[in-house]
């Protein structure tokens, strides 16, 4: 999970989910949105006043910190004009 600082966050994740929706199963509104890997990794984000919360699920066999490099570039490349986001990752 990462709380990254911003608030955009409502922005970022349509951005995103609406950006991986043309290759992967996606759901959101202006207020949350889960993306499924093919992988079987789950990212879910909610977008907060201040915050964009980020929770990735990845299955054990799927590499993790790839997982998260993934989400975190993506964003990151939405977020261009206060990028680089800060993800600080933590396991929950």
């Amino acid at each position: 999970m990462a709380r990254v600082p911003t608030t955009s966050g409502s922005r970022y994740l349509q951005q995103l989910c609406k950006h991986w929706a043309h290759k992967m199963p996606v759901e959101f509104t202006a207020e949350a949105g889960t993306v499924n890997f093919p992988n079987g990794a789950v990212a879910t984000m909610t977008a907060e006043p201040e915050h964009l919360l980020v929770t990735l699920s990845v299955p054990e066999e799927s590499d993790a910190e790839r997982m998260q490099k993934v989400v975190a570039e993506h964003l990151d490349r939405f977020a261009f004009r206060e990028a680089p986001l800060s993800f600080n990752w933590v396991q929950v």
